[in-house]
């Protein structure tokens, strides 16, 4: 017996026998695109099917040119590619895993000058203006599918996963708003659906029945003139009537103004979409979005909700998250957190994705944790983000590891994090670490100051002291009613009902959103302030937002001119600026700070004088490094490394801290 007797159980698709019900989703890396990355991407996804991964999806391969993601970007179009796909393939068989290739057609969300769509309405995600496909350009578009599939199948592949959400091309077709086309493709919803459906029957005329191909359709459209939920019901039974395999399921087109899995949208929110579209078909349905754990994702299965569960993220943060699960372990998985900054902000930024919490992932040919060829201790000094990645890292490798921390908890500036609204995952992370840390006997001393007499009889020491909230030189800085965001987040200091901010980093926008956040909101609560309906009434699923009702008066100043939360993630801020809009938070930019005093902050904005009454003033004026012991080591001529914070302070920059304590231990 297991925890997790749903998930771990075998199940078949098709002709594949998948050894659980564990599906790696597709994400798109960025080592697709080249064939030099070929390896690096081999690795990757080797590491995952070596963890436990029951079936694993490649990020999506272009059909054709016009289809590229990106130009020159990664397709499945000739028989060179099916056979250097084969090293891909190869390895994933090796470790006992299955594979699937994702076949797409960008649409108009190509980010390129041949870009086409179903018509030529242009994305508002992307420069270029689309070309609608002629009537036999779509024609020719099925075949280009279908082709992509048998090289597929060439390549080494055990099924496809054909990409018809999202907002991508078979999607647009769908949907009225991106299709105003007045032959057999278009002007109502059954012609709408006839270019899925065709690309579904001309792969199985091609590779018959005998090859799995699994349809990613989209159960919530989140856009307005999306699709009405009869119209998903009616297609999903076509396409099975088609021959799909199974049915994986995705929220929300790139263009959606209604986040769909960044950290403060709510665990397993879109499940019971899934759960409705499992009972009018007859194929195996994948519940994906937003499920990070084993233990959701068990409760999700044994509810009925899905038969398979689809988590993508989770295996750039834990690639063992299967195996972990199943040898009773699951305390020891790092957990995604949901935060975007190392992989979809990279994606979209055209950089190489990885993870925020796993700085390996993406990169496992080049950051290797290889075993130490010497025996040596090692002193860290701070359990924060950065201190905690260097202390495990260097014990994973077989290092001696000491780690001191001043205060009685370990996880620094991430503890105050988790205290956010939306980023109550991140107390995942420090679990982890906690656990990690127990199970490679690391010495961990809390409580304790470490000094450099201490240090001496090391033979490396790391030096993560971290950071300290600035405190600006502002008149009345030393008011009573001011407050440093730590004082805020930990629970010293409870704001009144006004309260003023100084600061509008990615910190003064947390606080802001944690200070006129209800604790009483449910996820019912969390759908509606986004205006999220049921497709069955609001075609899309989109529907009025509900306000929110801020539990404070926040103001929300910065001396830049620029809009506010401008420097936020690229995949995640637009969402993090729309709750403050939201919670009716009033935004200051451009303001001179002149004093506080008992009737509140006083600024100069625009050459004017400007009150802001407040019971308290919270300052989240950037941070200063902590690093006199750093210091006091290299001044009496001691080796000392500095991280994180210690290193750079700027804006609680975990990614970075994680990675440049993981690359340290890597050096060592």
């Amino acid at each position: 017996m297991n925890d997790y007797p749903h998930l771990l159980a075998p199940i078949t698709l098709g002709p594949l026998r998948l050894r659980n019900r564990v599906v790696m989703g597709s994400m798109h890396t960025g080592l697709e695109d080249r064939v030099w990355d070929l390896p690096r991407l081999a690795a990757y996804f080797a590491e995952r099917a070596r963890g436990g991964a029951g079936l694993i999806v490649t990020g999506g391969y272009a059909v054709n040119k016009r289809g590229w993601l990106k130009p020159f970007a990664g397709e499945m179009t000739n028989r060179l590619h099916a056979a250097r796909h084969e090293q891909v393939t190869d390895a994933v068989h090796e470790e006992g895993g299955a594979i699937a290739l994702q076949v797409l057609h960008a649409g108009r969300y190509g980010y390129h000058p041949l870009v086409v769509g179903a018509s030529a309405r242009k994305s508002p995600i992307t420069p270029f203006r689309p070309r609608a496909l002629s009537t036999r350009a779509v024609h020719r578009t099925v075949d280009d599918f279908a082709r992509s599939v048998v090289l597929a199948r060439k390549a080494g592949y055990d099924a496809v996963e054909v990409m018809g959400s999202e907002g991508y091309l078979l999607n647009q077709f769908l949907a009225a708003r991106t299709n105003d086309r007045t032959d057999e493709w278009g002007g109502s919803a059954e012609k709408r659906m006839r270019f899925p459906v065709r690309v579904v029957e001309r792969i199985r005329e091609l590779v018959g029945d005998d090859f799995p191909v699994v349809y990613r359709i989209s159960l919530l459209d989140l856009v307005d003139g999306g699709q009405t939920w009869e119209e998903t019901v009616e297609l999903a039974g076509r396409l099975e009537a088609a021959g799909v395999t199974a049915l994986n399921t995705g929220i929300g087109w790139h263009e959606a103004r209604v986040p769909t899995i960044i950290t403060q949208v709510p665990r397993g929110v879109w499940a019971g979409h899934t759960a409705r579209l499992r009972e009018a078909v007859g194929v195996p349905v994948i519940a994906s979005n937003r499920i990070n754990t084993p233990e959701l994702a068990e409760r999700l299965l044994a509810e009925g909700t899905a038969d398979l569960v689809s988590m993508a993220r989770p295996f750039l943060a834990d690639p063992d998250i299967v195996a972990k699960a199943a040898s009773g372990r699951a305390d020891e998985i790092n957990t995604c957190i949901a935060c975007n900054q190392a992989c979809l902000d990279h994606t979209f930024s055209n950089r190489t994705a990885s993870c925020l919490v796993n700085p390996r992932a993406c990169h496992e040919t080049t950051l290797v944790l290889g075993p130490t060829r010497r025996a040596a201790s090692v002193a860290v000094v701070g359990a924060g983000p950065a201190g905690l990645a260097a202390a495990v890292s260097a014990a994973e490798r077989g290092f001696v590891v000491t780690l001191f921390e001043a205060d009685l908890e370990i996880g620094g500036q991430f503890r105050l994090a988790k205290a956010v609204p939306g980023k109550e995952d991140f107390a995942d992370t420090l679990r982890y670490y906690r656990r990690r840390l127990e199970v490679l006997g690391v010495d961990v001393r809390l409580g304790t100051r470490a000094t450099a007499a201490d240090l001496t009889a090391f033979d490396e020491v790391v030096v993560a002291t971290g950071v300290e909230p600035r405190m600006p030189e502002i008149t009345g800085i030393d008011h009573p009613s001011v407050a440093s965001y730590a004082d805020v987040l930990s629970g010293a200091v409870v704001p009144g009902r006004r309260v003023a901010v100084i600061g509008a980093g990615g910190i003064g926008v947390d606080v802001s959103h944690w200070l006129t956040h209800d604790p009483t909101d449910t996820e019912e609560d969390w759908l509606a302030h986004w205006g999220v309906g049921d497709p069955a009434v609001h075609p899309g699923g989109v529907t009025e937002p509900k306000p929110r009702t801020p539990v404070r008066e926040v103001t929300l100043v910065q001396r830049k001119t620029s809009p506010i939360g401008t420097g936020l993630g690229k995949t995640s801020g637009w969402a993090h600026r729309a709750v403050l809009r939201q919670s009716g938070v009033t935004q200051v930019s451009g303001a001179t700070y002149v004093r506080i005093d008992d009737d509140g902050l006083h600024l100069l904005v625009d050459g004017e004088p400007q009150l802001v009454p407040v019971d308290h003033v919270v300052v989240c004026a950037g941070q200063e490094s902590v690093r006199s012991l750093h210091d006091e080591l290299v001044a009496a001529g001691a080796s000392s490394h500095l991280i994180g914070g210690a290193d750079v302070a700027a804006e609680l920059d975990a990614k970075r801290a994680i990675q440049q304590g993981t690359e340290l231990a890597a050096a060592l």
